[in-house]
């Protein structure tokens, strides 16, 4: 029987950098983090090879002693707190006094510091968990470390990083991020020798925010600036009708540390529920201030998430302060219809801005006309309808159409009794059959733009479609990169106007940050785009004749599988004369 025993100093670190340090970004977020912390005017970042090969982070902080390096790189050593009751007034970043011996430990690193009053500075070099030198040397006030070769001593982590480009895209957004919680730092940050963005100190919030994220964005927000019982919420948020389709530019910082909180985040989302349509989500950079002691950071390693002693009064004094705002500019009250969903088309006058160019051979299948062409057809001809459904009695049904419930359902009366045909799912269903038979044989027709249209993106995003870039444009897109995190759409499939390539391509990849679209199995992956494609591509008219909703049903009974919409959600629903006569207690 194994003897209980306690584990050496090095281990223990190995084990501790397995919550504290996932990945490089990691890494650079607690070392950028400790400059701050020093007082920092000037942080310098630099990285290869997504961090695998090398990070280094510079300031001009006031540096340390040889004693305190010394001691900064052993467990629980910190100078942040001194007893428990100092975590109810923190004002630093750190005071774990983890991440400096956890991420020597896994990697080779290299601390040089100098305090202000010292002549001389300080060298220390540590293996994988093991000194190697301690030695004089020279250097400016400040510190600089420099982590080479993480995870050397357990390789098996490295296994787990994902490909350089994504690496890095995580470490510029974390560096962004502390860019934008602290204006009045330099902040310099180089990959691969070449400088990313060097921004210098910023008078205000909103200079920082269009140095980094562009003139275009920043054009879109207005300021804020709310208080009330001690607690306080300023900084940028979106006007009136802006909104994104993901929740990743909704950053929040809580007394100036980036944190993910679901109370903030809820608020922001429930303050616009009358300025944005369903399923959009604002742009907000918001600070928000509370006395230390009424949230609790020490949640996880990484503190990325906080507690509120008090979410309830937080999620108040939010909503309150962002519609107060919002009725300041005298547009809260209006209601926004949705925004409208990318609409396939292909049978109308193309654009002016398009030329319509076959980049592969054409479909077998002739192509359905959008929502609002369908219901004004009488009914395509057979040739151009997808393979009928065999088995259902239905499929040939003898409808009699009697008109439109709330502009979204179809009435009909048949000879069984009568049938309440939804309108969205129908075409959803016709859409997705069609867009599979034409990403299974390789036939999207496509059309080149005239104009391109310009895409610029975070670097996340921005290395989600660079790793996608042929899934992408072997489905009748041409995207093409034009610089860093900068894009050109140069052409879209036929059936897209040329206006909705850009919010598709942003919505498209908000669905593979959020894990909705697996491009590992090509058919999945094929399957996934198309229910993404067709479930915003459906525009639907306010009046249709009976001729058009004839011609809906034909085309709806000739796919496979006509009883539901992609989303698995009923394209009909039949009432028999005997549930109507039990309805009316016949």
């Amino acid at each position: 029987m194994a003897k209980v025993r306690i584990l050496s100093d090095r281990v223990a670190n190995q084990i501790a950098a397995g919550e504290v340090i996932e990945r490089p970004a990691a890494v650079v977020k607690e070392l950028v983090e400790n400059a701050i912390d020093a007082g920092a005017t000037r942080v310098e970042v630099e990285f290869r090879h997504g961090g695998r090969s090398l990070m280094r982070i510079e300031d001009n902080g006031h540096g340390m002693s040889r004693d305190d390096a010394l001691l900064a790189l052993e467990r629980h050593a910190t100078s942040k707190i001194s007893e428990a009751d100092d975590l109810n007034r923190l004002a630093s970043f750190g005071f774990r006094g983890e991440a400096l011996p956890s991420i020597a430990s896994v990697s080779r690193f290299t601390l040089q510091t100098r305090e202000a009053g010292s002549d001389v500075g300080s060298e220390i070099l540590v293996n994988g968990g093991k000194f190697v030198h301690v030695h004089d040397c020279g250097r400016a006030v400040g510190t600089r470390i420099e982590v080479a070769q993480l995870f050397n001593s357990v390789p098996a982590r490295r296994k787990f990083l994902k490909t350089d480009q994504t690496e890095a895209a995580h470490i510029i957004t974390g560096v962004r991020l502390y860019a934008l919680a602290f204006p009045k730092v330099a902040f310099t940050l180089i990959e691969d020798g070449r400088v990313i963005f060097r921004s210098p100190e910023c008078a205000d919030l909103l200079g920082r925010v269009t140095e980094i994220f562009g003139r275009q964005l920043a054009n879109e927000l207005t300021t804020i600036d709310a208080a009330e019982n001690g607690m306080k919420l300023t900084g940028l948020i979106g006007k009136p009708g802006t909104g994104r389709s993901t929740r990743h530019e909704m950053i929040t910082f809580i007394n100036q540390r980036p944190v993910d909180t679901k109370a903030i985040n809820y608020a922001l989302i429930e303050s616009y529920h009358e300025s944005l349509p369903k399923g959009r989500y604002p742009l907000a950079f918001v600070f928000f201030e509370i006395d230390p002691a009424a949230v609790d950071v020490n949640v996880h390693p990484s503190k990325r998430e906080v507690r509120f002693r008090s979410e309830t009064a937080v999620r108040g004094f939010v909503i309150r302060s962002v519609l107060a705002r919002l009725r300041e500019l005298g547009e809260a009250t209006v209601t926004v219809s949705p925004a409208p969903a990318p609409r396939m088309q292909v049978d109308v006058t193309p654009s002016p801005f398009a030329m319509v160019r076959p980049v592969m051979a054409a479909p077998k299948l002739a192509p359905i006309a959008p929502a609002s062409v369908v219901e004004r057809r009488v009914g395509d001809n057979a040739s151009n309808l997808p393979p009928k459904a065999s088995g259902p009695s239905i499929s040939n049904p003898a409808w009699r159409f009697l008109g439109l419930a709330h502009g979204a359902y179809a009435l009909f009366e048949t000879k069984a009794g009568l049938v309440l045909l939804d309108r969205r799912a129908a075409h959803e269903r016709i859409w997705f059959e069609r867009l599979q038979a034409q990403f299974s044989e390789g036939a999207v027709p496509s059309q080149r733009l005239l104009l391109p249209v310009p895409l610029q993106l975070d670097p996340i995003a921005s290395a989600l479609l660079i790793d996608r870039l042929e899934f992408l444009n072997g489905h009748g897109f041409e995207v093409v990169e034009f610089g860093r995190n900068f894009f050109r759409i140069e052409g879209v499939p036929a059936w897209m106007e040329p206006a909705d390539a850009e919010p598709f391509v942003r919505e498209l990849l908000g669905a593979l940050r959020d894990g909705q679209l697996q491009e590992r199995k090509i058919d999945v992956a094929r399957e996934q785009l198309a229910r993404l494609a067709a479930a915003r591509a459906v525009r639907l008219g306010d009046v249709a004749s009976e001729a058009a909703m004839l011609g809906l049903v034909a085309q709806l009974f000739a796919c496979r599988a006509p009883l539901t919409s992609p989303g698995g959600t009923p394209t009909h629903i039949e009432l028999s004369h005997g549930e109507l006569a039990r309805r009316f207690q016949r």
